[in-house]
């Protein structure tokens, strides 16, 4: 392949050398060659930096005339084409000359867009995590069409027969480092979005979300409704409990619907507004609605059961509800679970 690119980069007829560029192109894609391989051949030719970018995983390649890869600051670019697929610009390639474009120069990034969509319609974009935050928007909004969504989801790199899992994030982990973690081995892109990141994925396993993660999953096959529910369940999240399955919420989804000035002025959720200036109280409030039980709550607290009888017996009393009673711990858990989604 050297060789051949320094007999092309000698040439002085303008048609033949078009030819041979051509040719030059054929050959590479006949040996199946990857993008980094693309651009390394590129820049070769060119006697340039070449570079290549795909927009859905904002990965950038750059390569110079030895071979190596560029890490400076790249100058503006000297030519540019964009690569397209089905229609849709899918990213960029350009030269990076100093001076005048070489007469070959867009020829030659004709060439390497096709053979880079190619590449890319083939193999699917090189595996990452992160992704521009517009195609994922594209996935989940309920504004978009189902053929948008699905050149999306292609250029994203996801399989069109299968379902994507959709996962809201607040991390104080990097977004990448927490998709790779919760999935290895399959497909997943990650973005920020607003105040919050997205995290789309075939498969998951919440068990491996690092701590310091608070997750919603969603659970519909539809990517806009899994976001919807996602975005319900991160609102759920505690620090006992900071992955939830928007599933395992049931009725209890029903209380995000609730407006947040009705909440407020319930007079049970405004009673444990009132605790929460007092972290010991909330503490021990939370453990006794997580168990249902007196003992465990105490075994939670690392605590002697008489002392926590004693704080139930005080708080209900401040609270006005008698907790030891089932109707009591249902409404306890209730204005509880309602004061934590005020302002979330």
């Amino acid at each position: 392949m050297e060789v051949l690119a320094e007999r092309l980069s000698q040439l002085d007829s303008q048609a033949g050398g078009a030819i041979r560029v051509v040719m030059f192109y054929d050959t590479l894609m006949r040996r199946r060659v990857d993008l980094p391989a693309l651009a390394r051949a590129s820049a070769g030719l060119a006697e340039c930096v070449a570079g290549i970018r795909l927009h859905g995983t904002g990965r950038t390649i750059r390569m110079s005339p030895d071979g190596r890869q560029v890490s400076a600051p790249p100058p503006p670019a000297s030519t540019t084409v964009p690569i397209t697929l089905d229609g849709e610009e899918i990213g960029t390639v350009w030269l990076e000359r100093p001076g005048t474009p070489g007469s070959l120069d867009e020829l030659l990034l004709d060439r390497l867009a096709i053979a880079a969509t190619a590449v890319v319609d083939k193999y699917g974009p090189a595996r990452t995590t992160m992704a521009d935050p517009a195609l994922v928007e594209l996935v989940i909004s309920s504004d978009s069409d189902e053929a948008a969504k699905a050149r999306a989801l292609r250029l994203l790199g996801f399989a069109a027969d299968l379902p994507v899992r959709v996962v809201a994030v607040r991390s104080q982990v990097p977004l990448d480092q927490v998709g790779g973690l919760v999935c290895p081995a399959r497909p997943v892109k990650a973005a920020p979005l607003a105040d919050v990141g997205v995290i789309l994925a075939t498969t998951l396993d919440p068990a491996r979300f690092p701590t310091g993660v608070r997750a919603g999953i969603g659970a519909a096959d539809s990517p806009d409704r899994s976001w919807r529910e996602a975005r319900t369940a991160l609102r759920f999240a505690t620090p006992r409990q900071p992955v939830v399955h928007y599933d395992d919420l049931g009725a209890l989804a029903l209380l995000a619907e609730i407006p947040q000035d009705a909440s407020r002025d319930n007079t049970d959720v405004a009673a444990v507004a009132r605790l929460a200036g007092n972290p010991e109280d909330l503490e021990t409030l939370d453990a006794y609605c997580a168990t249902g039980s007196l003992r465990q709550a105490a075994d939670r607290l690392h605590l002697h059961h008489s002392s926590v009888a004693r704080r139930l017996e005080q708080l209900g009393k401040t609270l006005g509800i008698e907790l030891t009673e089932p109707t009591g711990l249902i409404r306890v858990r209730l204005a509880l679970t309602a004061w934590r989604l005020l302002d979330d």
